[in-house]
């Protein structure tokens, strides 16, 4: 009998630990927990969606009034074709309320010298419209663009098809990353200390608080590192280096995902180097190229702090492009306004504007449609860019297959 029950034991399997097999039943209680954990999950998830949701909806319910009309063209054209004024709220001797920017009131008073003004009260930036800061936007965009595109292709080039492996390489790509890591405000400071304060200019009267000078042989000019100061040529630049490292990643993934097959077999062929990076690699890395620049540009549009130390001004009565209009100018100086003027200008910026009548004036009912107004288009110019990197990356795809 002892040998039976001895045999019987030996016979029998051991139940399997869940250590050893990983892929054994689970019990009751450890399904539940899963369950509730993914609920936890499913939650928070759909916590943030509905924030965000609110959000929207709540930026779109007080701003669509102010941008759209309900009469033909639909669209409230005067907020796009006119700057940021004060507004005006007064009443007239005869018990009239009056809502004016700051250039009909001045009319109104002219117009009408007789009537008494009562309980008058200003609102700075709560009149007019958006056209200065949209286009100083437009500009600041446009020229980080250019310099970053330019700078990141090149620099993702060389990393990816040029530099050797090595510890060397490693630490710059290491740095890299890390100074996508960086805040804005950082690249605000190193903005306004490099170009602002310290980059060179050709100058005839250097200043005297240059960094040093340097005399240009055969002419009377300076090479002066006295900075470009405040001016939109300095926050496109800091914009630029600012988006580098995302643009200089973005560019050298999209080269080391085209297949090695396709330079072997363009060198095999008697092609130079450069030749099949230019007809090879390129253009199928392409639209990961301009999807990342497209993104990166939904970034820098909505940075405050970078242009608000290097380039951005709360108000201005003319646009970057009104000097070279102006009628008091000759011809000769309208010219030499143009070649350096133009850059040299500060610019409104939509960021800043939003930061300046959301938190830097007194806040009150007459305040809120221009609040709200310009969150809407600027929401509405960052999901159109977001759009246009998508568009952009099917249209592209569907050309190129391998």
């Amino acid at each position: 009998m002892g040998n039976t029950a001895d045999i019987a034991e030996t016979a029998a399997p051991a139940e399997p630990a869940s250590s050893d097999n990983p892929f054994a039943a689970r019990g009751l209680g450890q399904r539940r927990r899963e369950r509730a954990v993914a609920l936890v999950l499913r939650l928070a998830a759909y916590a943030i969606l509905g924030c965000g949701l609110y959000i929207f909806v709540d930026i779109i319910a007080k701003g669509a009034p102010v941008v759209f009309k309900a009469s033909p063209p639909f669209v409230n054209t005067s907020f796009f074709t006119k700057s940021p004024e004060t507004l005006m709220t007064f009443e007239t001797d005869d018990g009239a309320f009056h809502k004016m920017d700051f250039a009909d009131y001045t009319r109104f008073k002219n117009e009408n010298p007789g009537r008494a003004i009562v309980e008058e009260h200003s609102h700075a930036y709560s009149g007019g419209g958006i056209l200065g800061p949209l286009v100083g936007t437009a500009l600041l965009t446009l020229i980080c663009i250019v310099v970053a595109f330019c700078i990141g292709l090149t620099t993702s080039i060389y990393l990816n098809e040029y530099s050797s492996k090595g510890r060397f390489m490693d630490a710059i790509r290491l740095a890299i990353m890390n100074l996508a890591g960086v805040p804005s405000v950082v690249f605000g400071l190193f903005g306004l200390g490099l170009f602002c304060l310290v980059a060179p200019v050709i100058t005839k009267t250097p200043q005297e608080g240059a960094l040093f000078t340097l005399p240009i042989l055969f002419t009377d000019h300076f090479l002066s590192f006295q900075g470009w100061g405040t001016c939109m040529l300095a926050g496109g630049f800091t914009l630029a280096v600012m988006i580098l490292p995302v643009i200089i990643t973005a560019c050298e993934e999209s080269l080391k995902a085209i297949p090695a097959g396709f330079r072997e077999a363009s060198l095999a062929l008697g092609a130079t180097k450069w030749q099949t990076i230019a007809k090879s690699v390129l253009p199928y890395a392409f639209p990961g190229m301009l999807t990342a620049s497209v993104l990166g540009i939904t970034r820098v549009a909505g940075e405050t702090a970078p242009i608000m130390f290097t380039a951005a001004l709360s108000h201005k009565d003319k646009l970057p492009w009104d000097l070279a209009i102006d009628p008091n100018l000759g011809a000769l100086e309208k010219v030499e306004a143009g070649i350096g003027g133009f850059l040299s200008q500060s610019v409104q910026a939509m960021p800043y504007h939003i930061y300046t009548v959301a938190a830097r004036i007194p806040q009150s009912e007459y305040t809120k449609p221009m609040q709200y107004g310009s969150v809407l288009v600027f929401l509405l110019l960052v999901m159109g860019f977001a759009g246009l990197s998508v568009f952009l990356r099917i249209h592209y795809r569907k050309k190129l297959k391998w």
